[in-house]
């Protein structure tokens, strides 16, 4: 079998993949550049309101303790209560001034109070308390400050998107760059796996036939026939292994999946269920099969597919003892399609129902193999738009559940 490439070497999916680590990469050196501008920004904005505030502290205390009514300094009003008399100097105070509820109570308590008043577009710092038997009141109007931060916040937004954009398009230069010799590579392997796994298919295929042929022989001597079982039964373990190095790369490869034919998933089923039926006999276990009497349209690879359902089959029947069963369904829920395998076997533990699909991952598992054959179907249902999951419990069977879009 041969895997599609481009004239660059690459596969449509290593393009797309190169191009979305450029763009994650990018994302990313953007977001960092953009967090540590925002950190120095936020610093620096932190900063300068704390030394704003300290500075119309100051200037109030200055005020309140030693100007006059007549004469604050700027952005400042002075109000004097002395001997029940209240001077607010020759320049009024702004509308709402001054607070009257303040003057009284900091009279009446001694105790200076402070506030922070929003009116008339800006915002006041008002300070009331005593100098010596008379109460003073000072009204700083902050406009000026708050324009500072205002445009202290604009520039810090500017330079915000400048270092993001720049970041990102920096990102993407260097991410392409750095992906490329990657993707290269594994382009290489995957065309190796490939290569060498179609290589190997008629050597082992060859060998498989010969050693069927030479346990035919009536003259063997049993222990000859056992040696010989044995070994058909390697070689075709190893052809099944071959079978999915190939399949893995043909996904990898393959850019059809979205426009594929149009397959009946329940014309697997019944296949899949006939070509095992003598195994599970042997076994001593019940396969049947449900709801594969319509045609269930599904869009995809045919071998991928019936890989799915021979594999999940196979993988029911090897873990069903025998007098168990083994049912596989075929429906249609919510605009999908429907494969559930549900077998009465040894059942698989809570824990392991997302490890199973990892590559090499046995678990408790104690049949022949090398654990790609579940994660290998998760990569074929995923690649064709679909999810599957597993669930069971230890002594009570276990069942999995394949979605996928309807054609």
């Amino acid at each position: 079998m041969s895997v599609p490439v481009r004239r660059d070497g690459w596969t449509a999916a290593e393009r797309r993949a190169v191009r979305r680590a450029r763009w994650q990469i990018g994302l990313l050196a953007g977001l960092v550049v953009a967090g540590l501008v925002a950190l120095v920004g936020g610093v620096s904005y932190a900063m300068l309101v704390q030394g704003q505030t300290v500075q119309i502290r100051r200037e109030l205390h200055w005020s309140a303790q030693h100007g006059v009514p007549g004469g604050p300094p700027g952005c400042t009003w002075l109000i004097l209560l002395s001997g029940g008399t209240l001077d607010t100097g020759a320049v009024p105070p702004p509308p709402g001034f001054p607070l009257h509820d303040a003057i009284d109570a900091v009279a009446a308590s001694g105790r200076a109070q402070e506030a922070t008043i929003a009116r008339n577009g800006t915002v006041y710092v008002v300070l009331t308390e005593r100098r010596g038997a008379d109460t003073v009141q000072a009204v700083f109007d902050t406009r000026y400050q708050r324009a500072d931060r205002r445009l202290l916040l604009r520039a810090l937004g500017v330079a915000e998107s400048i270092g993001l954009v720049t970041a990102l398009l920096t990102g993407l230069f260097v991410g392409g760059r750095a992906v490329a010799p990657l993707a290269d590579a594994l382009s290489r392997q995957r065309r190796f796996v490939a290569d060498a796994s179609h290589e190997l298919r008629t050597p082992i295929a060859r060998v498989h036939t010969r050693a069927q042929l030479l346990a035919r022989r009536p003259a063997l001597l049993p222990e000859h026939r056992t040696d010989l079982d044995r070994l058909i039964g390697n070689t075709r373990l190893l052809g099944e292994i071959v079978d999915d190095l190939l399949l893995s790369a043909r996904l990898d490869a393959d850019d059809r999946l979205a426009t594929a034919s149009r397959i009946d998933l329940a014309a697997l089923v019944r296949d899949a269920v006939a070509q095992d039926a003598d195994r599970a006999a042997a076994r001593g276990v019940t396969l049947a099969a449900d709801g594969v009497a319509a045609p269930l349209a599904v869009p995809g690879i045919p071998s991928a597919l019936r890989r799915v359902v021979s594999e999940l089959v196979g993988n029911a029947l090897a873990h069903t003892p025998p007098g168990g069963t083994v049912l596989v369904r075929a429906t249609t829920a919510g605009g999908t399609a429907v494969l559930e395998v549900v077998d009465s076997g040894q059942g698989l533990d809570p824990a392991d129902t997302e490890r199973i699909f990892h590559r090499f991952h046995r678990g408790r598992s104690t049949r022949p193999g090398f654990g790609i054959g579940l994660a290998l179907v998760r990569e074929v249902v995923e690649k064709h738009g679909g999810t599957i999951r597993a669930a069971g419990r230890p002594g009570e069977g276990a069942t999995f559940t394949v979605r996928l879009p309807l054609a």
